[in-house]
C-alpha cells in the first residue's frame, strides 16, 4: 500500500482502513446437532411423540418476546412475502419517514429455509428418530440504531435451534464515534470520500477490533429473544459467536472524481490482463501449491458508478471499485476462514504450546482475520501500483533495450519481445517471488525442462541463469538480497515487466469489452 500512496501522493487526501461489513452467527452448539437436541430432549422431559406440540409452543414463546419491544415501542411490524425483498432498504425507509435516529425502527417477518428438525419413523427399527431437516420457518429481523455502532439488524429463526445473525457496518460505527467528537468530515452512504484528520479516524477505526464482542452481541440477542433463557429452563445454553463474513475495507480517497477518473481504467484493465492465478493466490497470503484443489477465478462487472474487479479463492475474494467517484476501495471478504493461519494453541488447551493452526470462525481469532485482510489489500494496493504509469510504453522500456555498462563490462539490452527474454521476464514476476525472491535454481523448473537432464546437463543450464540474471541486474531490473542467494524485482524492475506483459497477453477485444 505503501508503494501505491507514495506514486500518488499528491492526488490522495487520506486512506482509512478497517471492517466495512461484519456479518456474526449465534449458534445454541449442543442443539445444532441431533445428539444434542436429543440431550436437550431427555433434560426437558419431552418424548420424541410430543416433539411436535413441544417445538411450536416454544416458538410461539419466542415471537411473542420477540415483537413485544415492538408493540411497546409502537414500532411497525411489516410481513413480507418474499425473501428476495431488501429488508435493509425496506428498514431504511421506515426509519428516514419516521426521523428514528436511535432505538427499534421496525421488526419484519418472512418465510425463508432454514436448518431444523423433524420426527421421523423408522420402520425397520420400529421407533421414532430425531433427524435434521432443511425447511422452511419464519425468521424475524429486527432493525435498530444503536448508540454506538450505528444502524444495525438481527435475525432469529423461530424454528429450533433458534440460530441468530447479526450484521453489522464498521463506517456506522466510525460515523458515531466522530460525531461524538465533533469531528469533521464528509459521508455519502456507507463511505468517507472527506476527512478531517485521516490519521486519529484510522485510530477509532481500530478501537472496533478491542470491542468486547461478546458482551456486545449477547446484548443484541437478548434483544432477538428477551425470553431465551426462561423458555429454555432448567436447561443452559448460551450463544457460541462465530464470524459468518467479514468485508476489511481499504479505501484511498483522492481530490476529485476527475483525478481518479483518469487512473482507474488504467488499473482495472491491467488487473484483468496482468494478474493471473498465482497472483491473486499471493494477494490472498497463499502460496501457489500443485495440491491446491480450489478455484481460482477473476471477472469485472460494469456498475452504473463503474467497473468492479473482483477475483475469487474458493469463498474467499478481494476486489477492488471506485465508489462516490473520488474514493478507490479495495475490499478483501472472508466467508471461509479455514483457509487462513493463526499463532494460537490446540483447541481445548489455552494453556498448550502455540503454533500456526488454522483460523476459526469464532470472534477469538477475528483481530487475526483482520489482520490477514488488511495484508490482503496492502499487497493488491501495491501490485496496482506497478499497472498504471504516466510514462509511454518506449520511455519506460526503451532504456533497458539499449546496451549498458556494468561492473566495466559491456552488457547486451534487452529484447522483451523475443522469446527468450520474455519469458525470462514472465519468469522473475510470478507472483510467487514477490515476497521471498527467487534463487537460481528457482527460475531453473520454469526456463528449462530439467526433468531428463543430468547433473553435468543441470550444471550447464544454471550457468545459463547466471548470466541472464547479471543481464538484468546490469539493467536494474532485479536486485540482489544482502548475505542470501536470493533475488527481488526492483520498482523500475517491477513497472517494466508488467508492462510487458501487459502489452503481449491482453487482446483488443479483452480492452474494448472492459473499458465499455
Amino acid at each position: 500500500m505503501n508503494e501505491f500512496i507514495r506514486k500518488y501522493e499528491g492526488k490522495v487526501t487520506g486512506v482509512l482502513s478497517g471492517f466495512d461489513r461484519l456479518v456474526f452467527r449465534g449458534t445454541l452448539r449442543p442443539l445444532a446437532v441431533a445428539s444434542g437436541m436429543m440431550d436437550f430432549l431427555w433434560r426437558m422431559g419431552v418424548l420424541l411423540k410430543d416433539f411436535g406440540s413441544f417445538v411450536e409452543r416454544k416458538s410461539a414463546e419466542l415471537k411473542a418476546a420477540s415483537l413485544l419491544a415492538a408493540e411497546r415501542e409502537q414500532r411497525p411490524v411489516r410481513y413480507l412475502a418474499s425473501s428476495t425483498v431488501s429488508k435493509e432498504m425496506v428498514a431504511q425507509q421506515i426509519a428516514e419517514a419516521d426521523g428514528v435516529d436511535e432505538g427499534l425502527i421496525c421488526v419484519l417477518t418472512c418465510v425463508e429455509p432454514c436448518l431444523t428438525y423433524e420426527i421421523r419413523r423408522d420402520r425397520e427399527k420400529r421407533e421414532l428418530v430425531l433427524e435434521p431437516r432443511h425447511r422452511k420457518c419464519l425468521h424475524l429481523y429486527h432493525y435498530w440504531i444503536d448508540r454506538t455502532l450505528g444502524f444495525m439488524s438481527g435475525r432469529i429463526q423461530t424454528w429450533f435451534p433458534f440460530t441468530i445473525q447479526i450484521c453489522m457496518n464498521g463506517r456506522e460505527y466510525l460515523a458515531r464515534q466522530m460525531d461524538r467528537l465533533g469531528m469533521r468530515y464528509e459521508q455519502r452512504e456507507n463511505c468517507f470520500v472527506r476527512l478531517g484528520n485521516a490519521a486519529k479516524v484510522q485510530k477509532l477505526s481500530d478501537h472496533l477490533l478491542r470491542m468486547s464482542w461478546p458482551k456486545t452481541l449477547q446484548a443484541a440477542a437478548r434483544r432477538l429473544n428477551p425470553a431465551h433463557r426462561k423458555m429454555l429452563l432448567p436447561y443452559t445454553v448460551d450463544y457460541y459467536w462465530s464470524v459468518y463474513q467479514s468485508e476489511w475495507a481499504t479505501d484511498v480517497m483522492f481530490e476529485s472524481a476527475r483525478t481518479l477518473s483518469a487512473i482507474y481504467p488504467a488499473l482495472v484493465r491491467g488487473g484483468i490482463s496482468a494478474f493471473g492465478s498465482k497472483d491473486v493466490l499471493r494477494f490472498l497470503g497463499k502460496k501457489p501449491n500443485p495440491n491446491f484443489r480450489g478455484e481460482v477465478t477473476s471477472d469485472y462487472r460494469c456498475r452504473e458508478e463503474g467497473v468492479r474487479l473482483k477475483h475469487f479463492v474458493k469463498k474467499n475474494s478481494v476486489k477492488v471499485y471506485n465508489k462516490q467517484g473520488s474514493v478507490l476501495r479495495v475490499e478483501t471478504t472472508i466467508n471461509h476462514a479455514h483457509d487462513f493461519k493463526v499463532f494460537r494453541p490446540k483447541e481445548g488447551d489455552p494453556d498448550g504450546p502455540l503454533s500456526w493452526r488454522y483460523m476459526r470462525k469464532g470472534i477469538a481469532d477475528l483481530y487475526r482475520r483482520a489482520q490477514v485482510s488488511h495484508q490482503s489489500n496492502e499487497r493488491y494496493l501495491d501490485a496496482l501500483a506497478s499497472l498504471d504509469t504516466d510514462l509511454p510504453l518506449r520511455d519506460l522500456v526503451g532504456p533497458v533495450c539499449r546496451p549498458c555498462r556494468w561492473k566495466g563490462h559491456r552488457v547486451r539490452g534487452l529484447e522483451p519481445w523475443a522469446d527468450e527474454d520474455r519469458r525470462l521476464l514472465h519468469a522473475v514476476s510470478r507472483g510467487e517471488f514477490a515476497i521471498n525472491g527467487f534463487r537460481n535454481r528457482d527460475l531453473l523448473a520454469h526456463l528449462f525442462s530439467t526433468e531428463h537432464c543430468s547433473s553435468q546437463e543441470r550444471i550447464r543450464l544454471s550457468r545459463q541463469i547466471t548470466r541472464k540474471l547479471r543481464l538484468l541486474r546490469a539493467h536494474g531490473v532485479i536486485r540482489k538480497v544482502s548475505h542470501t542467494h536470493r533475488y527481488l524485482l526492483t520498482r523500475k524492475g517491477r513497472h517494466i515487466c508488467t508492462a510487458i506483459i501487459q502489452s503481449q497477453d491482453v487482446s483488443l477485444a479483452r480492452l474494448n469489452k472492459a473499458a465499455a
